[in-house]
């Protein structure tokens, strides 16, 4: 079973990857510092390091489907 409060949606627009919030400080529509062919990859089993640009928060990003981000960090409670 996928830990659900490791999990955060995120959205492709325009070949950007974005996050609807930050899961650290709320700040809403976060650029992450990913493209969607690092999506694929993450996706065949790469991991992948992201910092969240608006407050310097860092997450290992384990796996991906269409519409959510599995990382090695607690990202909600529960």
């Amino acid at each position: 079973m996928i830990p659900f409060e490791r999990t955060w949606p995120y959205d492709i627009q325009m070949k950007d990857v974005y996050v609807p919030s930050c899961p650290f400080c709320g700040q809403d529509h976060v650029l992450l510092s990913l493209t969607p062919a690092e999506i694929r990859d993450i996706q065949e089993g790469s991991k992948r390091l992201v910092i969240f640009p608006c407050c310097r928060n860092k997450v290992t990003v384990v796996d991906a489907d269409q519409d959510y981000l599995l990382t090695n960090t607690r990202l909600r409670k529960g």
